[in-house]
């Protein structure tokens, strides 16, 4: 489920007017980034923290696009165990999953998994599997223990599951977390070591030196109208998905490189499936796995896998997509899930590095890649939120080697990310599920949103700083009304 977005009218905010005004200044800033998901957040908090002056700029609101839509696991990807050339992307993967646990113990956490078996010696099979992928995290970046279950334990902590022909199960562990509140979170990690942040300021064109180095970024503020020539050394490309017609801008003769696969979701309502552990699917008829997975009080079904050519901002899963996630999950259910119990869907467009690729998306490698172009350039894409913070030392690293910055320390492995001690988000989507949260209360959060939180739309806060916007259309039409008047224009004032 797409966002409809509101005009833009918001309300002037000193913060983000301050910010706006240091790009009038005559500086050249070390590092510049476009695009503020996982992949330009992670990089901002590197480059800030190492101490070069950095600035990002975002089309939409941080994390709008791809990075807001997952499937909300930090894990190694059970799936990639499948072929051996994806083992080194696993363990890379643990190491970054039990890194994330520590340092943001307040968005991510372990999660069980019980892959329920109906065949005879299925369990044997996938055991055996998933003992090997626990394998993968030794040297102390285990999570939890994978755990053989008969058919009656599996049921006590799976309820929900199809009990008739059940054999047992297989327990495993992963992670989960909030992707956009995670986001947010890096953006506020990299603010605080002197980054300057903006979205809504889409880069509308570049200038290039008599050597062919870029020089200049021209941005424009959505708001505003007002466009602004930023001076830099250098740029990463972290647009995800619209890499190339960032490439394009700079070249337009440029080859694409970037192939769009679509993931989809479904949430659907907790009523029928109790418990807090998460189920696995190991097969599908697409070649992939499917989760269902219990996420702020709802249930997430997800994902699948299809080639996407309309690069949009607000992706939607198809019918077909939505039936198919169904159909799979009806096959381990005991309720039989039908579309009338979707409460809502979303979907996003996963940036695939192989230019030359053909056939299913779902057979091209998750691998991040980052590729030096146009002298001081560097385009970062692939990869998946587990490994972030790494993708973002490795696009660092090879700023270095190109000469484009510095040799600095790399400070992410062990720090901290920010935690906001003023508001609960999880305990305000609760009480809006439960109808128990005021219209002052939620009013109160839309402008610490707006004034701390980069928020600059009621969807902004309902979308990511609240996650209602994934988890209930009805509900989140109803309350983006609400919080209108937080972000209209101040023409009186």
């Amino acid at each position: 489920m797409g966002a409809v977005r509101m005009d833009f009218n918001a309300k002037t905010n000193p913060g983000r007017e301050s910010r706006l005004q240091q790009l009038e200044e005559d500086k050249v800033w070390d590092v510049l980034i476009i695009g503020g998901g996982a992949t330009g957040a992670g990089i901002a908090v590197d480059a800030a923290a190492r101490g070069f002056s950095t600035v990002l700029f975002d089309t939409q609101d941080f994390s709008e696009g791809t990075s807001s839509r997952s499937t909300k696991l930090i894990h190694g990807g059970v799936r990639y165990m499948k072929n051996p050339r994806d083992w080194k992307l696993v363990r890379e993967a643990m190491i970054e999953r039990k890194l994330l646990l520590g340092n943001a113990p307040h968005i991510v956490h372990p999660e069980p998994f019980i892959l329920p078996c109906y065949e005879n010696f299925e369990r044997e099979y996938y055991m055996a599997g998933l003992c090997l992928y626990g394998a993968m995290a030794y040297g102390g970046y285990e999570v939890g223990k994978t755990e053989f279950l008969s058919a009656a334990e599996t049921i006590r902590r799976l309820p929900g599951v199809k009990a008739d022909g059940l054999k047992g199960g297989v327990q495993f562990w992963d992670a989960q977390f909030d992707d956009s509140r995670l986001n947010i979170a890096l953006m506020k990690t990299a603010e605080a070591r002197g980054a300057l942040l903006l979205n809504y300021v889409p880069v509308v064109g570049f200038e290039r030196g008599c050597g062919g180095e870029i020089t200049v970024v021209k941005v424009k503020d959505k708001f505003s109208g007002k466009e602004y020539s930023v001076k830099t050394r250098m740029v990463f490309n972290a647009a995800g998905v619209w890499a190339d017609e960032i490439r394009r801008m700079v070249s337009p003769e440029v080859k694409p490189f970037i192939r769009a696969s679509r993931g989809s979701h479904i949430v659907v309502s907790t009523d029928h499936f109790g418990g807090k552990t998460g189920m696995f699917i190991p097969k599908t008829s697409d070649g992939r796995v499917l989760f269902c997975i219990p996420w702020h009080g709802v249930l997430e079904i997800g994902t699948t896998d299809k080639e996407e050519k309309d690069i949009s901002f607000n992706p939607e899963p198809t019918e077909e997509e939505i039936e198919f996630m169904l159909e799979t999950a009806r096959k381990y259910l005991a309720y039989p899930i039908s579309r009338k119990d979707v409460l809502a869907s979303f979907a996003g467009l996963r940036p695939l590095f192989n230019p030359n690729a053909g056939g299913s998306t779902a057979a091209v490698s998750r691998e991040h890649s980052v590729i030096p172009e146009f002298k001081n350039m560097i385009t970062v894409t692939g990869g998946k939120w587990t490994a972030y913070r790494k993708m973002a030392e490795h696009a660092m690293s090879v700023a270095v080697d190109q000469g484009l910055i510095y040799k600095r320390p790399c400070p992410t492995k062990y720090m901290s990310i920010y935690r906001d001690n003023e508001f609960n988000p999880d305990e305000i989507e609760a009480e809006i599920l439960k109808g128990t949260l005021t219209d002052e209360q939620l009013k109160a959060y839309a402008v610490h949103c707006r004034d701390t939180q980069f928020a600059m739309t009621p969807e902004d806060v309902l979308y990511r700083r609240l996650r209602i916007g994934q988890m209930n259309k009805a509900k989140t039409e109803e309350l983006l009304l609400k919080i209108k008047d937080v972000f209209e224009a101040e023409a009186s004032e």
